[in-house]
């Protein structure tokens, strides 16, 4: 199964796009969590770098900006483009969910644009 996941995402993290085993080997997240009724299926897995996956946690819902709830972002049945752009090393959101992506995720920390920037500059971002 972890094969057939990695294999759809093309061995890159399906949130910030990193590629696989650059730093660690990537996880495979249940976009849906465990806990809140999510299941071991391909159709719920998501490919994602260890930074993005432990910093989504049991995620799903995360508050917005006037406390509404606002899902994260869904690779299984959301398209990547449409929520989000790379400007250089940076991944500037384009909707609300791809926003609290963003921000839960940390996609934007400092030291995570330095690594896809230095990425780039290898040609492998």
């Amino acid at each position: 199964m972890r094969e057939q996941v990695a294999e759809r995402a093309r061995y890159r993290c399906e949130y910030c796009r990193v590629p696989d085993e650059i730093w660690f080997r990537h996880h495979l997240d249940h976009i849906l969590p465990l806990k809140h009724g999510g299941q071991t299926t391909l159709e719920n897995l998501a490919y994602a770098c260890m930074t993005c996956n432990l910093n989504k946690g049991a995620d799903y819902f995360v508050p917005g900006p006037a406390g509404e709830p606002v899902r994260l972002f869904n690779p299984r049945v959301q398209v990547w483009e449409d929520h989000f752009r790379v400007e250089g090393a940076l991944i500037m959101p384009l909707t609300g969910e791809g926003g609290a992506t963003v921000r839960v995720l940390r996609i934007n920390d400092a030291l995570r644009i330095v690594q896809r920037e230095g990425l780039r500059r290898l040609g492998l971002y």
